[in-house]
């Protein structure tokens, strides 16, 4: 199981996703946790099977430890619930939905289990994904509290973009066959 698996898995309609997947594999903006952890979390958030269990198994001969998985999970968890609180929010033309509480859980944002930094980068992967733009501002902003330059967090996105098109056209060729 690996990156090459999922490449295979891919059409020849879809050859650039393939060759994207491959480079940013490669990617050297991200700290290896940071990347490996944006593959995971935007694995997580589209949910494709072959998709999950191959760049699960990337991440970790490529290092990744289990603690930092869990939480590249937890963010997939975490902002599947909240982007779609939040993108909600945005959208709906009461805005009085926004005043009140969202008494909603979100424990984990205050404790993930790695650096905050590096949670918040596969935060904003998982939300561009899940198309939530106040949840992309929000993550976008503290990472920039930290000094996170723009390459970073354009590197986070482009592993989730093309992550959640390599995912959509796995599943859609399943669905075909």
């Amino acid at each position: 199981m690996s990156i090459d698996t999922v490449r295979e898995a891919l059409p020849a309609y879809a050859k650039d996703l393939s060759l994207n997947l491959s480079s940013l594999s490669n990617e050297t903006v991200l700290t290896d946790q940071q990347k490996w952890g944006a593959f995971v979390a935007s694995a997580h958030a589209v949910g494709q099977p072959l998709v999950v269990k191959n760049l699960e198994a990337a991440a970790r001969a490529a290092g990744l430890s289990e603690e930092a998985l869990t939480a590249a999970k937890a963010a997939a968890a975490i902002m599947g619930m909240n982007n779609v609180y939040y993108r909600s929010l945005h959208l709906m033309k009461n805005k009085e939905y926004g005043t009140l509480p969202a008494k909603l859980r979100m424990n984990i944002l205050a404790n993930p289990g790695v650096e905050k930094v590096d949670f918040e980068l596969w935060s904003t992967a998982v939300s561009a994904i899940n198309g939530c733009g106040m949840c992309l501002d929000a993550h976008e902003a503290e990472l920039k509290k930290h000094g996170v330059p723009n390459t970073s967090v354009q590197a986070a996105l482009r592993i989730a973009s093309v992550v959640n098109a390599v995912s959509r056209v796995v599943a859609g060729e399943a669905a075909a066959a």
